[in-house]
């Protein structure tokens, strides 16, 4: 039986996966958040043996989780707990014959890429943005009748785009399940302080 989908989603770029000092920012989100944690071994520039390096780092901080995004070697070498599929990755179902004990995400922008999602097997869905981000600025938020037809397919959802503390009490509100993030995580001083509030917050 697999652990409960983590409720943090602290997700790389290339510029994170690059960053000396990596491990100590991993090691204290970790020991903040616990197996709360997903951390989520993505860069779409990284070489094959970049994302393998990048995995096999931020898998050392259990009980935090590593999910891997799209490369699914890397998944597998590395033992994850789980894989998050961008439009181009494998249909859920083909990526569950790889390894059963997978969570298995989709990223969405939609309502019927959800529902797509959810009719090919997805576990769960990343969907965004909810809120303005600097990581996609030409992209409009969600609005929140979206974001409701979502929830309401009965799929875990999983947030991403201007997560802040502050921003995850309303979406737990709403029926989100969990939050995602790469600026709040990694790029501040106080990114353990950060993923304590959020957690407080999804769990009102």
């Amino acid at each position: 039986m697999r652990e409960p989908l983590p409720r943090l989603h602290a997700v790389t770029d290339e510029r994170v996966a690059r960053r000396p000092d990596l491990a100590a920012l991993a090691e204290a989100l970790a020991a903040e958040a616990g197996s709360d944690l997903a951390f989520h071994a993505r860069g779409h520039e990284l070489s094959g043996l970049e994302h393998f390096d990048l995995a096999t780092r931020l898998s050392g901080f259990p009980p935090s989780r590593l999910f891997v995004n799209d490369r699914l070697d890397v998944a597998l070498a590395c033992g994850a707990s789980g894989v998050q599929l961008g439009a181009a990755s494998l249909d859920p179902e083909d990526a569950r014959r790889l390894e059963t004990g997978w969570w298995i995400g989709k990223s969405v922008h939609t309502r019927a890429e959800a529902e797509a999602a959810h009719t090919a097997g997805a576990d769960y869905l990343l969907v965004g943005p909810v809120f303005p981000t600097a990581t996609h600025p030409t992209r409009d938020p969600l609005e929140p009748a979206t974001l409701s037809a979502i929830v309401a397919l009965g799929l875990p959802v999983i947030a991403i785009g201007g997560i802040a503390p502050g921003r995850a009490a309303p979406l737990r509100a709403a029926g989100v399940y969990g939050v995602a993030a790469i600026r709040v995580f990694w790029d501040t001083v106080d990114g353990p302080d950060a993923a304590r509030l959020l957690r407080q917050e999804l769990d009102q």
